[in-house]
């Protein structure tokens, strides 16, 4: 799969934001939700507008409703280059940072779409339907497996692709809120109205380019839209349905470990 970040120039994962910071922060969302988002309120606004202290107060606790409503369903894409779109389609248990989700790449030249089942902690990922995963098993004398795990972002200096989109998913979510203040006069503007999965929305924009639109209706993150640095497409995370999720990693009898069988692994390029 074209998923290599060192063709396409990707941070390492290192430079990525770091769960442990104030996550508002570190991912450079760009939050908000007004209060009385109806018609009558959006006409007295201007496209520009910087937050207000209620909106702020509500900034501070919006990753930590995620956390909070336990998880969501989520569907995030890539267009990583031309005629190529990498999509995320899944659900995240927030309570316990774990999430799963179909990897599908498409492609507008004729080339058949790639298809992967992944699981996913801020720690390691797991691959299913990995082409030639069975008989590289059978010709290392291996007992058969159905999924491959490795550390989040293991390959050397640069992490692939889905290693920076899964740790974006996850970073959805804080276990406790920012300081408001943060959110004041810190280039955090309204960019007006739009509907989303049939919900209205708030869209809110950072000076240094991500865009978030949040619910009129329950004050929830319903999309995040971010640019990659030195990147030229934008990745697109939409949540929906909040609340608990279980998702269950898959069993150790069923993974081959790549750390154990190096050889292997890079023999299914992983």
């Amino acid at each position: 799969m074209a998923f290599r970040a060192d063709d396409l120039g990707l941070p390492t994962l290192a430079a990525m934001p770091s769960r442990r910071r104030p996550l508002l922060l570190a991912l450079g969302l760009v939050l908000a939700l007004l209060a009385g988002c109806g018609d009558d309120a959006a006409r007295d606004r201007v496209s520009g507008d910087t937050v207000t202290e209620q909106e702020a107060k509500v900034l501070a606790e919006l990753l930590h409703a995620d956390f909070e409503r336990g998880g969501a369903d989520f569907t995030e894409t890539a267009p990583y280059a031309e005629g190529a779109l990498l999509t995320l389609t899944g659900r995240v248990d927030y309570t316990r940072s774990i999430g799963t989700a179909q990897a599908v790449t498409t492609y507008t030249d004729g080339r058949p779409q790639e298809t992967r089942t992944l699981f996913f902690t801020p720690e390691e990922l797991w691959f299913g339907d990995v082409p030639g995963l069975a008989g590289a098993l059978t010709a290392a004398a291996l007992p058969p497996a159905t999924f491959v795990r490795r550390p989040l972002g293991a390959q050397g200096t640069s992490p692939q692709l889905l290693d920076v989109l899964v740790q974006l998913v996850l970073n959805l979510s804080a276990r406790t809120g920012d300081d408001p203040r943060a959110f004041l006069g810190g280039g955090y503007t309204w960019q007006g109205q739009r509907s989303i999965n049939g919900h209205l929305a708030a869209v809110y924009r950072l000076a240094s380019g991500p865009t978030v639109a949040v619910s009129a209706s329950d004050q929830l993150l319903l999309q995040y839209v971010t640019p990659l640095p030195d990147q030229d497409f934008q990745v697109t995370i939409t949540l929906a349905d909040h609340g608990g999720r279980e998702v269950e990693l898959p069993a150790d009898a069923d993974t081959l470990n790549a750390g154990d069988h190096p050889e292997v692994a890079a023999q299914l390029g992983m």
